[in-house]
């Protein structure tokens, strides 16, 4: 009960100050949101660092923080501040300064620390994929100037977490066990999560039909949604198991009734790719 009264405290903070970093403070392309994501990168990565760590994959906290930090700031620079001429090589630079320092730095490694040469290697080059190359497209998603688009992408993923969550306790008690990754997820759960993620794309279909751009197709929104749900759950399921490798239950501490950053934007960073170049493909270019 203590558990659903934080997360109950966290929904009814964050969603109304999201909804205004995205209704009411648009500028420059959603600038305030897109450091939000920015920052929530950079703890992610941290708490990420800290799980490698556990595994011999020694990222320092401060280069974990500038790792996580180069995907989604160089498409910030990208959307919000009009630089054209940088568009085509300002993302593969800075992922390029990144490989750059952790390959230059292993000439500085000690003798003692060589043989953990190649888990340092792993550990850098994982933490600057994940979780910030992932988050960047939550960005990406604002070069369209459709505020409704990134609400749609925020609620779907939250339909499907909380519907999985509640159809999971109450019809999961026999159909558990499917995955070794996260063995309490339940089918009930995730059929109860995809058809949260459809309802939610459906009801914005009829509530809010400018968010499609006047391309209302029911059944490209139901794929829409299921995607980004399908995805989105493997986005935990994955985290599910790096956590599972590094003994530890939860990411971090941060977030009441959620554990850790990384633990509350896991689903959000495998998802946003999928829900970015299918609402792409649907509604932008069809």
């Amino acid at each position: 009960m203590e558990k659903i009264i934080k997360r109950l405290l966290v929904f009814f903070i964050g969603v109304p100050a999201v909804v205004f970093l995205i209704l009411l403070l648009p500028y420059f392309k959603n600038l305030p949101f897109n450091i939000v994501v920015i920052i929530f990168s950079v703890m992610g990565a941290i708490e990420f660092s800290a799980i490698l760590e556990k595994k011999q994959m020694r990222v320092s906290k401060i280069e974990a923080a500038i790792f996580g930090a180069f995907a989604p700031l160089a498409v910030t620079l990208t959307v919000c501040l009009d630089l054209p001429e940088w568009k085509q090589w300002i993302i593969p630079l800075f992922m390029m300064a990144g490989a750059s320092w952790v390959i230059l730095s292993l000439a500085f490694t000690s003798s003692v620390k060589m043989d953990n040469v190649i888990g340092r290697l792993a550990g850098c080059f994982s933490v600057i994929i994940y979780p910030g190359l992932f988050m960047s497209w939550i960005i990406k998603i604002s070069t369209w100037e459709i505020p409704g688009a990134i609400l749609l992408f925020l609620l779907i993923i939250f339909a499907n977490d909380s519907a999985a969550w509640l159809t999971g306790s109450l019809l999961g008690a026999n159909n558990k066990g499917i995955f070794a990754a996260s063995p309490n997820k339940s089918i009930a759960g995730y059929i109860g999560g995809l058809a949260g993620a459809v309802i939610i794309s459906v009801s914005a279909a009829l509530l809010a039909p400018s968010v499609f751009l006047g391309s209302i197709s029911y059944v490209k929104i139901i794929i829409l949604g299921i995607f980004t749900a399908v995805f989105g759950n493997l986005g935990d399921l994955a985290e599910s198991a790096i956590k599972r490798s590094g003994d530890v239950k939860d990411s971090g501490n941060l977030m009441l009734g959620r554990g850790g950053i990384l633990d509350s934007i896991d689903s959000l960073a495998a998802a946003a790719p999928v829900y970015f170049m299918l609402f792409n493909v649907f509604f932008i270019n069809s």
